[in-house]
């Protein structure tokens, strides 16, 4: 089974095993020059037994950008500058299983597939607590895109501090800010907020504000994942199935959108 193909709402839990070996190696496929890796990242070797390669940085900050694509239009995030730590953090972030797609997240976290298989309670795969990764620097890196108006690059910027958990500093940049934004990037702004939230563990909170906002591919998205590991997979089919509609196959959100749609199909 290729899972380019097909409609969204195709997926089903016969095809689930097929579906997530498709996903890991996508996150072989792509290993670019330019950004090394570092010494931290590992290989993982999950149910099903395709190995997956540590995360290529590069292919990370592509990824990304990608809801900032998404509400942007064709805006070239790959050309703006990543932090200088940003190799150490893609590299040394613990895999993630209920992932928003938002700004600095890339799908690629989402890595222990036999985890989400296995999970007869999906809920207790949300966000938890957890201390703050070292990446120095990132509240002055955002703080300075801010200060020259360049709202774009500081919501990836405090996206990336969301990433690193350096949660209050990313709320207090977002909170300072909501009213400066360009009308145009209101919709990323807020579903940036939603996204922090959910990381932060409100989980309710998080679905309540994503369900206020405009449909776009990341705010279905992330309606449908909320829900999926809320425990409320019935709700999590439509949006996501909508949201990977939307997301053409080139991209790593579309296939964890089917993988995610897999699952949702599976807990009905």
């Amino acid at each position: 089974m290729t899972i380019a193909h097909g409609r969204p709402g195709d997926a089903t839990p016969f095809a689930l095993p097929e579906l997530m070996a498709e996903y890991l190696r996508r996150q072989t496929s792509a290993h670019e020059a330019g950004v090394g890796l570092t010494d931290a990242a590992g290989e993982v070797t999950p149910y099903e037994a395709v190995p997956v390669q540590p995360v290529e940085p590069r292919l990370a900050w592509h990824e990304a950008g990608a809801a900032i694509r998404c509400f942007q239009g064709e805006e070239d995030t790959d050309s703006w500058p990543a932090p200088v730590d940003w190799s150490g953090l893609v590299a040394s972030h613990e895999p993630a299983a209920a992932l928003a797609f938002s700004a600095g997240n890339f799908p690629q976290l989402v890595r222990e597939i036999h985890t989400l298989i296995m999970a007869t309670d999906l809920s207790v795969l949300r966000p938890q607590p957890r201390p703050a990764l070292s990446a120095p620097g990132l509240a002055a890196w955002a703080a300075g895109f801010l200060a020259r108006k360049q709202f774009q690059q500081a919501l990836l910027a405090i996206g990336t501090m969301r990433l690193a958990r350096q949660f209050e500093e990313a709320q207090e940049l977002l909170n300072g800010q909501r009213h400066a934004v360009p009308t145009a990037l209101q919709p990323a702004w807020a579903n940036e907020e939603a996204a922090l939230a959910w990381h932060q563990g409100d989980a309710e909170r998080a679905l309540a504000m994503w369900q206020t906002q405009p449909a776009s591919a990341p705010v279905l998205f992330n309606q449908g994942m909320a829900a999926l590991f809320l425990g409320r997979a019935a709700d999590a089919r439509s949006p996501l199935s909508r949201a990977v509609s939307q997301l053409s196959d080139e991209n790593g959100w579309h296939h964890l959108g089917k993988l995610y749609l897999a699952l949702a199909e599976m807990k009905m």
